[in-house]
């Protein structure tokens, strides 16, 4: 039975092995953010907000917390520079708005709503995205916004591996050991609509102009009433091959699945088609939340119909 009047609300922070949390400090400093996020999501839908502001609430959040791989706590590219790719979308109507390789915006996801609100466009990238975000007078950031000492190191690091790197990742550490970064919410409000938003900076010394999955719709970030909101954080380019945030909807729409089943089932193609890394977040038309992924661990939190917050590796 469809559940009514309730609402579910979920976020996560990135997946990977998480080998760099390595003392109980830094494990609830991650934690933390997720709950105090969830909490203030809690908040919108309890007065009345819709579930697209809740996603944009919680991923604005987020991207204002240096721990995670978006806004202020983005990576750095092969030029020392940070290119972020975000993404929102409405499960009413289909609606969407992206942004891709920007810059001096510290949250690139309300930029992304602008675009799904104020353009006929779905996505925009880099000097277009800009100009258009002076166009709607949004603010801009100086580029030391970005510049954290851990976000230098990594890069640091990366270049004398001469290799790319993931967020987080252990400078000793192989493929397996690391975290992929992007933050995402997603949302039922008490009138059963759905929404989606996904925010990244990227990964470490990426070539200048490169896009992951995060903007991408479908790939990165899905939201539908009649299925299932999603939103991915992983290894950019199988999401984008595999489309993994659709394939779970049409899991859901196709065989009549719930948030779990259609889960597993994504996450198992994922796996067995591009042997892919990473994990999703997922919420139903009715409100259950369901979470998968193929690392060790992924930071995540939820709250399932209006019940207890929870948050884990």
């Amino acid at each position: 039975m469809k559940q009514t009047g309730t609402y579910s609300l979920m976020v996560h922070g990135g997946a990977g092995a998480l080998d760099n949390v390595r003392d109980n400090k830094t494990a609830v400093r991650y934690l933390e953010s997720i709950r105090r996020t969830l909490e203030h999501g809690r908040e919108v839908l309890e007065l009345g907000g819709s579930a697209l502001q809740a996603v944009e609430t919680c991923a604005s959040l987020l991207e204002d917390d240096p721990v995670f791989n978006a806004g202020c706590g983005s990576v750095l590219n092969e030029d020392g520079r940070v290119e972020m790719d975000a993404a929102i979308m409405d499960g009413r109507d289909l609606t969407a708005g992206a942004v891709a390789g920007v810059s001096n915006i510290a949250n690139p996801v309300q930029l992304a709503r602008l675009v799904m609100t104020m353009s006929e466009h779905v996505m925009l990238i880099s000097e277009g995205a800009m100009r258009f975000a002076d166009h709607c007078g949004v603010e801009h950031v100086p580029e030391n916004y970005f510049y954290t000492p851990d976000r230098v190191e990594q890069l640091r690091q990366a270049r004398l591996r001469h290799k790319v790197m993931l967020d987080h990742d252990d400078s000793e550490a192989d493929s397996e050991d690391q975290k992929y970064g992007t933050i995402g919410a997603i949302a039922r409000d008490p009138h059963g609509n759905l929404a989606a938003a996904t925010s990244t900076g990227g990964i470490v010394n990426k070539r200048m102009g490169r896009v992951g999955d995060s903007p991408v719709v479908g790939a990165g970030v899905y939201a539908d009433n009649e299925t299932c909101a999603v939103s991915a954080t992983g290894y950019g380019e199988d999401f984008m091959r595999s489309v993994i945030s659709k394939t779970i909807s049409d899991f859901v729409y196709m065989k009549d699945m719930d948030a779990v089943a259609a889960t597993e089932a994504g996450i198992a193609y994922l796996a067995r088609k591009v042997s892919g890394r990473g994990g999703v977040i997922v919420i139903d038309s009715d409100g259950r939340c369901a979470s998968g992924f193929t690392t060790k661990k992924m930071i995540h939190g939820w709250i399932e119909h209006g019940g207890e917050t929870m948050a884990r590796f």
